[in-house]
This record gives C-alpha cells, sequence and structure tokens, in this order.
C-alpha cells in the first residue's frame, strides 16, 4: 500500500503553457504576401524559355515571413494555484451576478497574474498586455490559467508522435 507522505513528497502542482504571437506586424505582412500570391493564383505563363515564374519569388517571401511569426511566439506558462489559492481568488473576485461563479471583468486578469510562473507578472501587467491582445488571444491566455487550474489532465496523446512510431513500426 503507498505511503500517502511518499505521495506527497513526489507531488508537484499541475502545469500548462501557451504561445501566443505578439508581433501582430508581422502577422499584417504575412497576411498581406499570402493574399497576393493568391491573387497570382494560376494566370502566370511562361512568354519565353528565360521567363521565371514570380509566384515563386512571392512563395519564398511566404516562407520567410512565416518563419518570422514563428519565432514571435512567446510562452506563457501556468501552475495551479492549489485549493486554498483558487478559493481564495474566487473570494476576491465575487459575480457582480447570479448564476456567475466570479467577476467576468477582474478575475480573468487576477487568475493569469496569480497563475502564471513565467514569465511572472502583476495585475497591471497583465490589463497591459490585454491593451495588446486581441480578443481571442485574451481567452487563449485565460482558458491555459483556467485549465492549470481545473483540468483534471490524463497522459495527453500525441497524433503526432503516434503517427511517426506507427509509420516506423509499419516498415518493417
Amino acid at each position: 500500500m503507498p505511503d500517502i507522505s511518499e505521495i506527497l513528497k513526489k507531488a508537484k502542482r499541475r502545469q500548462k503553457s501557451t504561445h501566443l504571437c505578439l508581433a501582430g506586424d508581422l502577422v499584417a505582412q504575412l497576411e498581406e504576401l499570402e493574399r497576393q500570391l493568391s491573387e497570382a493564383g494560376d494566370a502566370w505563363s511562361p512568354d519565353s524559355l528565360a521567363a521565371t515564374d514570380p509566384r515563386v519569388e512571392l512563395a519564398k517571401k511566404v516562407a520567410a515571413a512565416r518563419d518570422k511569426v514563428r519565432e514571435s511566439y512567446t510562452e506563457f506558462r501556468f501552475q495551479s494555484l492549489g485549493d486554498k489559492g483558487w478559493s481564495d481568488l474566487l473570494a476576491e473576485h465575487p459575480a457582480k451576478e447570479q448564476g456567475h461563479a466570479w467577476d467576468p471583468d477582474t478575475f480573468p486578469k487576477a487568475l493569469i497574474a496569480a497563475s502564471a510562473v513565467d514569465p511572472e507578472m502583476l495585475p497591471e501587467q497583465v490589463a497591459e498586455l490585454f491593451e495588446i491582445l486581441n480578443e481571442g488571444q485574451r481567452e487563449q491566455l485565460f482558458q491555459c490559467a483556467f485549465d492549470v487550474n481545473r483540468e483534471a489532465p490524463g497522459i495527453p496523446f500525441s497524433l503526432n508522435a503516434s503517427g511517426i512510431l506507427q509509420a516506423l513500426t509499419a516498415g518493417k
């Protein structure tokens, strides 16, 4: 029979990460290049043997822009607050309307600040970040902080790893 003291020594609070692209200007540039490439479509046809397809240069620009966007992603890692921390945070941000569990205006920012471990953030910094992020990004950040505190995870399934390993064994 397991000893709870030994189990507690090994136990770690749940952590979870999400990644956000914080370079909205780079995303806009990529979208513009994608638009240009789409408009170029299949309309090009060579007018001589020396002619080069202008779509190739656009495709290279799209690939380079995608790399820049990918490099601009920032990881945000959160850690569960634990029972008392979660309870205290809920108590500090009570719902204004019946049927809600918390104040929708104050709780998300407070939860993000309280759960953030890398980078650590103060509530004022979360508010500043929220002024930069769009609604979808704010929701993604909040959802990760919420999930790390509420989700009961199992062992995550990796479709990519499973497919790669299956392909390796199928060839034998």
